[in-house]
């Protein structure tokens, strides 16, 4: 039995039961077609800093896997490395998830590859737009940013202990700020139509639990496996900002663990486990 929670916003200072079911909340529930995912908990918040923080906060307070967090609105959405997520009122789909999975706190990027690949085929199957994954967690739609991925991990003695995974996809949002307009898009822009964001962000979550059931069946092979399939790093000229250093070649593929391999021009190649690319 799914628990619905309308939160107002945490400046007005509730965190418990408001007496009301919101929409969004009824409607992601409403076929959803997963075992774990979104079915004891969801939290909708009209508003919020970070959808992140309010599942980190639950999973330290022993909430179950598969405890979803919404909001309509982020006044500090983040993404990789500190930067701000464009949060607008209802534009967009700000969503975190609680999970507890079974493995190495070393192993706990393959999350994100697991998260990419499912809301790819997620926004595809939705919205037909033609969904493309740069390395290792942006969704861009004709070379733009359509969606983001910001995983946490927290480990304890060794072992994971939850891992709180956030997904913030651009679907009703009209327009951008100008420092954002020349490198992000919306579905609404790339289709010219509005779409639900519960239908999506259902869709999301059915895909993300059959990945998780793959990744634990079968290993992370088949995800990185399809990853490369969704990719648009691999085979490409790029340039690689690392701890405020550059480096330039051609994406030549990833290891197993999903680090990119990079041969630079003098045919150096080299790991790269984090860093922003930009495609070239």
């Amino acid at each position: 039995m799914v628990r619905w929670e309308r939160i107002p916003s945490i400046q007005e200072g509730s965190h418990g039961m408001s007496g009301s079911i919101t929409p969004l909340s009824v409607e992601i529930a409403e076929g959803l077609d997963t075992e774990v995912l979104g079915r004891k908990e969801i939290r909708h918040y009209r508003e919020t800093d970070s959808t992140n923080a309010r599942a980190v906060e639950l999973a330290e307070q022993g909430a179950p896997e598969g405890t979803l967090v919404v909001a309509d609105r982020q006044t500090q959405g983040r993404g990789r490395r500190g930067r701000a997520w464009f949060s607008p009122p209802e534009a967009g789909i700000y969503a975190s998830l609680v999970l507890r999975p079974s493995m190495l706190p070393s192993e706990a990027t393959q999350i994100t590859f697991l998260t990419a690949v499912a809301a790819s085929e997620a926004l595809m199957h939705s919205t037909a737009l033609n969904v493309r994954i740069k390395w290792p967690n942006d969704l861009l739609v004709k070379r733009k940013k359509i969606a983001g991925i910001l995983t946490e991990i927290h480990a304890e003695r060794g072992a994971l202990k939850y891992a709180v995974v956030g997904l913030g996809i651009n679907v009703n949002t009209p327009d951008f700020p100008d420092e954002l307009r020349e490198t992000a898009t919306s579905v609404w822009i790339e289709t010219g139509k509005r779409f639900s964001r519960a239908v999506i962000l259902r869709e999301y979550l059915n895909r993300q639990e059959q990945r998780l059931r793959q990744w634990q069946a079968s290993g992370f092979e088949p995800i990185l496996s399809r990853w490369k399939e969704l990719a648009d790093t691999i085979g490409r000229p790029i340039r690689v900002e690392i701890a405020g250093k550059t480096c330039e070649g051609w994406a030549e593929d990833l290891d197993p663990q999903g680090a990119l391999m990079l041969k630079d021009k003098n045919g150096i190649t080299h790991r790269i486990v984090s860093g922003d690319v930009l495609l070239l």
